[in-house]
Order: structure tokens, then C-alpha cells, then sequence
């Protein structure tokens, strides 16, 4: 369990891993990825139970799965400083024949990534069939996922959450990350969605609400919350309010950098305000 200041420490080098991996390809989508930054960090490093050697099968330790899975770089960014690969593997972003493609593949066998993740709205299904073979397997650990705003705009999402609470799969605790921006401009102009809150408890959900989840020590209070609700006959959803583009200045509270890459002089003012702390690869 790593303290406050490393974690502080790894989100502001996952940052740099970021925007120095989607602007070597020009291609990705860094506005998500930054704004998820802590989370990831604090997941990987203090909330999750985790086996040193990575298996497919998960019996165990607890189970991430990323629905949302363009942004994959702040994941492969965490996979590696948290052991999974090389973190020189980082410089392979999207190229042909990497394992780190840009959305995350099951077919290259990369150590962390138990899914593919390309199609939306799909996370949720599979993270509740991973959470109903642990209760299957007497496994006493937890599945958590994430999951996009714009995301839940799909109808598989709400299917999977009606049957979550329908065999009170109480074992998983999903996260959306709720910063009010998707591809197209903002989740409100786009589809507005109403109360989360509300949909996820009309729904039979346990629901957490995280107002600032781009601050470690208070993601970390959230999740502990919300596993003290596990195990008690309800599924958990925790609200994540990010902000997109986080840590970048010029990037955040706006949907342009959802899937843009920055130019060279975008790079070094991104860097700049993310100084160095354990290393670039």
C-alpha cells in the first residue's frame, strides 16, 4: 500500500505516459485517460487485492475490467509502473504488432488486460458474469469495473444493471466516470441522461458519490465506502466526477480532447506542467 505522495507522484507520471504516448502515434484519446489518472493509480496501487503473477482465470484477487476502453493509455500507462510489462513497452502504443493496440485486445495476451474492450457497453455484462463465478467459486474478493457517462447512453448497460440487482450480484462495484463530456460534445447535448443517482437506485443499486474524483485521499475514502457495501444483497455503483483532460490545462473541461492527439508544442507545455517524477521511458 503506497502512501498519499507516491500515488501523487505515479498519477503525474502516468500524465506524462499519456500525452507522450498518443502524441508519438498522433492518434488516442488522452482527455479521458487523463481525467481517470487517479483512479487508476489508486486502484492498481492501494484499493485492489491483487496477485503478484498475472492469470487469466482470477481466482483469488479482485478483477478489473475496463469497459471504456479507449482510454486504454492511461490503463496501459498503470498496467506497466504497477508490474504487469515492461514499461518500455509504453513506446509500442498503437503501432502494427503491439500488444498495446488502442483499444485494449485479449488475442496479444497482454498481462492486466482480461478483456477486449473496443465495442461500448459491453463492460458491465462481462464484469457480472466475472462477479457471479466468484460467488459460484465461494471467492470471497471483488470485481470492479469502469465505465464511461456517455457510455451508459447504450441499452446493453441497463439491461445488465436491471439483471445485476435481479440476482443480487453484490460482489462488484462499478464506476462511471462521470465528467459530462463524450465524443460529440457534452452528455447533455448530446443524450441527456437525468440522475444517475436515481436510475442506479430505481434500479436496486447501492450508490456512492465520489464529487471529487480527481483527488486521491477522497477516491480513496469513496471506495472503501463502497466495498463496505458489498456482500450485503445489492450491487454498488459509484459516481466518479472527473474532469476531462485533467492536469493539462488547456485540455480540460472540454470534449475536443477526447480522441486528439497533441502537436509538438501542446506535448511540451502538457509535460511542463507535469514535471518528471520516476522516469519516462
Amino acid at each position: 500500500m503506497a502512501n498519499t505522495q507516491q500515488l501523487t507522484n505515479l498519477t503525474t507520471q502516468v500524465r506524462r505516459d499519456i500525452l507522450r504516448m498518443v502524441h508519438k502515434v498522433n492518434s488516442g484519446h488522452p482527455g479521458g485517460s487523463l481525467g481517470c489518472a487517479e483512479f487508476f493509480v489508486s486502484l492498481y496501487n492501494d484499493i485492489m487485492d491483487r496477485k503478484e503473477d498475472f492469470d487469466m482465470d482470477g481466482i483469488g484477487e479482485d478483477l478489473f475490467f475496463l469497459s471504456n476502453g479507449h482510454i486504454s493509455p492511461v490503463y496501459y500507462s498503470v498496467l506497466a509502473r504497477s508490474g504487469y510489462f515492461p514499461v518500455e513497452e509504453l513506446n509500442t502504443f498503437r503501432l502494427i504488432n503491439s500488444r498495446l493496440q488502442g483499444h485494449p485486445t485479449t488475442h496479444e495476451k497482454l498481462p492486466g488486460v482480461r478483456i477486449a474492450s473496443g465495442s461500448l457497453g459491453q463492460g458491465m455484462s462481462v464484469a457480472l458474469g466475472a462477479a457471479q463465478a466468484k460467488k459460484l467459486n465461494n471467492c470471497k474478493h471483488i470485481v470492479y469495473s469502469l465505465h464511461g457517462d456517455g457510455e451508459l447512453q447504450e441499452g446493453q448497460n441497463w439491461e445488465a444493471i436491471m439483471y445485476a440487482s435481479g440476482n443480487k450480484v453484490d460482489n462488484i462495484i462499478a464506476t462511471i466516470d462521470l465528467n459530462g463530456q463524450q465524443i460529440d460534445g457534452s452528455t447533455d447535448d448530446v443524450l441527456p441522461m437525468g440522475s444517475l443517482r436515481n436510475k442506479f437506485e430505481a434500479f436496486g443499486w447501492v450508490v456512492i458519490d465520489i464529487p471529487e474524483g480527481n483527488n486521491i485521499e477522497a477516491i480513496l475514502k469513496g471506495m472503501a465506502e463502497a466495498k463496505e457495501q458489498t456482500g450485503k444483497g445489492k450491487p454498488v455503483c459509484v459516481l466518479l466526477k472527473t474532469v476531462m483532460g485533467n492536469g493539462v490545462d488547456f485540455m480540460m473541461h472540454t470534449h475536443a480532447w477526447h480522441g486528439k492527439a497533441p502537436n509538438d508544442e501542446q506535448l511540451a507545455i502538457g509535460l511542463d506542467q507535469n514535471p518528471e517524477t520516476l522516469g519516462d521511458y
